[in-house]
């Protein structure tokens, strides 16, 4: 049997959660000094206002060590003999390396375990439903009796292809955060221009400008259109606050030919501690990079 385990960053939806029993571990979150957990003591809209109304940028931390060793114990001894774990981006995370670190120590407490359970650690190199949707659409192949190194193989070429694009509304919090170190250096913002931000293989970058909010939604699926592969048709999108720029992205998606909308995702609050709540964007796979 195969268990699915990600953390709360993915994006993914309480239903998804729930419908392919996937385990998602909450990242640790402090808001004015205080402790909480992403997913279990806020939605992402109650999350929303809190960055709304807080003066300090609240903060993240890994999961640790500790926490993963217990989960994969929890899981083998509910009797699954292959884990697969798919963690946020190595570049702005230390979830990988701990996660890599917590298989070895919990291996080395029994050796006996390493013929009895699989444990595979995947480093996603992207955030959100970037690796939200993979995490999903591999469990969907497990459903339909997929083997785990069909799963693998296309979880490999999912990460060699994926790519996000995204836009923010208001710098302020990139600035604050300071972990979009590109947006901190965008200076168009008093002409009321929009930065189109690439998130590809854990690196972010600024490819484009457009000049309002109404650009965003044209420019996103304009991107989707030239670079999504011809071997793909199918996107997903993930929407912050604004729920009529939110309509607006889909509406102009949805215009396109022969691509398939197969998700809407929410930004939880690990993206838009760095993003704002106002923050959308499109996920889609491109061609394989060399």
């Amino acid at each position: 049997m195969i268990k699915f385990v990600t953390d709360s960053a993915s994006d993914i939806s309480k239903e998804y959660e729930k419908e392919f029993d996937i385990e998602i571990l909450p990242i640790p979150i402090t808001i004015e000094d205080k402790g909480y957990y992403e997913r279990r003591d806020f939605t992402p809209e109650e999350f929303y206002n809190i960055l709304d109304k807080t003066e300090k940028i609240p903060t993240t931390s890994h999961i640790n060590v500790i926490q993963f060793g217990e989960k994969y114990k929890e899981i083998y001894e509910a009797g699954y003999d292959e884990i697969i774990h798919i963690t946020i981006s190595s570049t702005g995370s230390a979830m990988y390396q701990t996660a890599k670190m917590a298989r070895e120590l919990f291996y080395k407490e029994d050796e006996s375990l390493r013929s009895k359970v699989k444990i595979h650690v995947i480093d996603s190199k992207t955030y959100s439903y970037g690796y939200g949707l993979a995490v999903v659409s591999a469990a969907k192949m497990a459903r339909e009796g997929k083997s785990v190194d069909e799963i693998l193989e296309y979880i490999k070429d999912y990460f060699d292809r994926v790519e996000v694009y995204f836009s923010v509304f208001s710098l302020q919090y990139a600035k604050k955060s300071g972990r979009i170190g590109v947006a901190a250096s965008f200076v168009g913002e008093m002409l009321g221009l929009r930065p189109i931000i690439s998130i590809v293989d854990g690196k972010m970058k600024i490819i484009d400008k457009v000049r309002g909010d109404k650009g965003v939604p044209a420019k996103l699926a304009e991107i989707i259109d030239k670079k999504i592969s011809s071997k793909s048709s199918e996107y997903a999108v993930i929407l912050g606050k604004n729920k009529l720029a939110g309509e607006d992205l889909v509406s102009e998606c949805k215009k396109l030919k022969n691509k398939k909308l197969v998700d809407v995702a929410k930004a939880g609050a690990c993206i838009t501690i760095n993003t704002g709540p106002e923050v959308e964007g499109v996920v889609f796979l491109g061609e394989t990079r060399k």
